[in-house]
């Protein structure tokens, strides 16, 4: 059962939209799910001074996407890293275990915003540019079918799951092989296209 906060920014989203001239945009989606999140953020003096996200998902993706907008909206740069997926699901008065991915879907967005704006300062992302990442796509340490942990020298066999894989060579994520588009960004694979 949802809380009454869940329910509220459910109802109620705050901070829905996009920012067309945003510092940093960030993309994460969950294959299994298929809840995808997009946060825009406007800095000003190393300062979050605007959020905004578009959400397609189910209610408890709508209402994480509200709660970290609101979270991260004033705080400096390092203050809305430090955001976590706990912090997120305790904000909403907890969340039901099945929809415990959505809260870090939810971080993951608006970290994945941050390193994009950080990238644009950085000259290693083109003004306009979205950062595009997928569940735990941030450490690319897990698999983003199953969230099983890979193996740090083989990482072409999930051995859970048993899905071959293979890294996207435009945004770097780990994805199915075979598949003609990568998960995380959408773009096609190299022999794909």
């Amino acid at each position: 059962m949802y809380s009454d906060k869940v329910m509220d920014h459910f109802a109620n989203p705050r901070n829905v939209g996009t920012i067309p001239d945003a510092d940093g945009v960030g993309q994460v989606g969950n294959p299994v799910c298929g809840d995808m999140m997009t946060f825009y953020i406007k800095v000003k003096d190393d300062r979050l001074a605007d959020v905004k996200f578009q959400t397609f998902g189910c209610g408890a993706a709508i209402a994480v996407s509200s709660m970290v907008s609101e979270m991260a909206k004033g705080k400096t740069v390092d203050q809305a890293l430090a955001i976590t997926n706990e912090s997120v699901a305790e904000e909403l008065g907890g969340l039901p275990k099945n929809k415990m991915h959505c809260s870090n879907l939810g971080a993951d967005a608006l970290h994945e915003a941050i390193r994009n704006y950080r990238d644009r300062q950085a000259g290693r992302a083109p003004a306009g540019s979205a950062s595009a990442g997928g569940h735990d796509h941030d450490d690319a340490g897990s698999c983003p079918y199953c969230d099983s942990a890979l193996e740090t020298e083989d990482r072409s066999v999930c051995k859970a799951c048993r899905i071959e894989l293979e890294e996207c060579p435009a945004c770097g994520g780990i994805t199915k092989k075979g598949d003609a588009t990568c998960l995380h960004c959408g773009r096609p694979l190299p022999g794909k296209a």
